[in-house]
């Protein structure tokens, strides 16, 4: 049976930062995405509200802003090594993220079978934003799912990658998982743990080894 692989984004696949906080880089915003991230690490406010204040503070957001973080953004690295070899196992992967969709299926250009995130209007923003294309921690599942039924596996098929709280419902829907730079709360839940900045390292924790890269 074929293995699935879910790799969240911001923190995971991204060290030490994450989509809005490059995207709000790229727009001079960076005081106020931090304030923003923090009322969200705090649980001050969830996903939803987060995404809704995003979609108002990047009122001048355009399609090169976007591609300038992506492409400036602290990425692991070995990501397109990793997701090639996947595919040549003749595995699956994807990112689930509640990171803007716009910003996370670029990420298909890398190699990933399927990539979501949050809905949220095309870029430049002409319309608004609709709540109920918001993804959740629980939301992550759902898309999981459905991803199985795509690709003909199931939950027990599947590896979850991730950083923080907003992962924990995956891993335990899931039997293997890997935190990633992760924070106590989720480490302390996952089958593997790592430190560090390459993909290559992480992945060889659940796949097969790869000669000349030692894990951490």
């Amino acid at each position: 049976m074929a293995t699935l692989h879910l790799f969240d984004l911001d923190g995971t696949l991204m060290f030490g930062s994450a989509a809005p906080v490059e995207i709000s880089r790229q727009l001079g915003l960076s005081a106020e995405i931090t304030e923003l991230e923090r009322s969200f690490s705090a649980r001050e406010i969830g996903p939803q509200q987060f995404s809704v204040a995003v979609h108002a503070l990047w009122s001048a957001l355009t399609p090169e802003h976007v591609r300038a973080a992506f492409d400036g953004s602290p990425w692991l690295a070995g990501i397109q090594e990793v997701w090639r070899e996947i595919r040549e196992r003749g595995d699956y992967c994807a990112v689930i993220s509640l990171s803007p969709s716009f910003f996370v299926e670029l990420l298909l250009e890398w190699g990933a079978h399927a990539a979501h995130g949050s809905v949220f209007p095309k870029v430049p923003f002409a319309g608004p934003m609709e709540v109920s294309g918001i993804l959740t921690p629980e939301g992550k599942v759902t898309v999981a799912d459905r991803l199985c039924e795509q690709f003909g596996v199931s939950r027990a098929d599947c590896v979850a990658y991730g950083d923080s709280l907003t992962d924990a419902v995956l891993f335990e829907a899931v039997p293997v998982s890997v935190a990633v730079n992760a924070r106590p709360y989720l480490a302390e839940r996952a089958t593997h743990v790592y430190e560090g900045r390459d993909l290559r390292e992480v992945y060889q924790l659940v796949g097969l080894p790869r000669p000349g890269v030692a894990a951490s």
